[in-house]
């Protein structure tokens, strides 16, 4: 028997950062011993908001550059961009002619996001989750490794395959595969530097609410040294009142490689004057050999295209059995 399969993807919008990294690839990083891994750069999902074309392609680039800095093994994991590949959109589009608009239009992410845009928001914004589902649908992933927030995505997904599978298919011969959640507890949600109530994004329009991972130490001295904090004295987990020290104690819990317990009685007397130091020195010493092989990757183009085409390669070849198998249920012809 071979391994189970993994899916899982992050939108190539910007640098990419600490939450990215302790949320998600770090996990992934791992999942890759144990699992059949197939990590892709959600392209497609970043024009779903106001995006710039001039810097799309070079910032996808940039993401395949720090999945494989930050430890992702090309030999162990296949990396590929979404938009090289059709069938992603192609899946999509009859997955819509399946999913009640109903399901869409309950989705929390884009009930946020439509605030956000006003008149302005798009179909793509009410749509991507379908798109998503034929993301995942596609590989005929086990698990899908997502954040608790990412969760109600993963749960649509399936909803669309057991509705695919009920209409046109049957209980013994379904035509694809109901993957399950695979919830990643520690680190699972990085909050913002500015607000420990708020989730660490790319999307909020300041700089300071997050550490990107190519930060050069000064910058993330900057930014630690103006994170948001509290009074108090003494550093504490789990307080509800205290949600800017739960963030920044949990940050150096993971840095640092230490237990829960361990960093809670270190830090149990200090104040942020002594803390903020010590996470940024942590900080900087676990991000420069990231640092350090991103800007190689960066400096060998050469080298990462051969990573994303074999990707590709790899990745096409069972996205189309797929979508065939998909179309052939819903009654297509094959191409003469």
């Amino acid at each position: 028997m071979g391994k189970n399969r993994i899916l899982s993807g992050i939108q190539p919008t910007g640098n990419l950062h600490l939450g990215n990294y302790l949320g998600a690839i770090r996990n992934w990083v791992n999942l890759q011993e144990e699992y059949d891994s197939f990590l892709f750069l959600a392209d497609l999902h970043a024009i779903t908001v106001p995006h710039d074309p001039a810097k799309l392609a070079e910032n996808t680039y940039e993401a395949a550059a720090t999945y494989i800095a930050c430890g992702i093994d090309p030999q162990k994991s296949t990396v590929f961009v979404q938009s090289h590949i059709s069938a992603h959109s192609e899946l999509a589009w009859l997955f819509n002619c399946i999913t009640p608009l109903n399901w869409l239009e309950r989705m929390i992410q884009f009930k946020e996001k439509a605030v956000k845009q006003g008149e302005n928001v798009t179909v793509g914004l009410l749509d991507y989750p379908v798109l998503q589902a034929a993301d995942i649908l596609l590989y005929e992933p086990d698990r899908v490794p997502v954040g608790e927030d990412q969760k109600q995505h993963v749960e649509l997904t399936r909803d669309i395959a057991n509705r695919l599978n009920f209409q046109y298919g049957s209980e013994e011969n379904p035509i694809i595969k109901v993957p399950e959640p695979l919830i990643q507890a520690a680190g699972a949600r990085v909050m913002s530097l500015a607000d420990g109530t708020k989730k660490m994004s790319k999307s909020d329009p300041s700089e300071m609410s997050r550490i990107d991972l190519v930060d050069p130490p000064e910058v993330i001295q900057r930014k630690i040294k103006r994170c948001k904090t509290d009074p108090v004295r003494g550093l504490e987990f789990d307080n509800a009142e205290r949600p800017e020290c739960n963030n920044l104690l949990t940050l150096y819990t993971l840095l640092s490689g230490q237990t829960k317990e361990a960093v809670a009685t270190e830090c149990a007397d200090m104040g942020w004057g002594q803390f903020k130091p010590l996470l940024t020195e942590t900080m900087v010493e676990a991000l420069k050999p990231i640092q350090d092989k991103f800007h190689g990757l960066m400096s060998d183009r050469t080298y990462l295209e051969s990573i994303l085409q074999q990707g590709r390669e790899k990745a096409e070849a069972i996205a189309l059995m797929t979508l065939e198998k998909t179309k052939t249920a819903l009654g297509y012809s094959k191409p003469l």
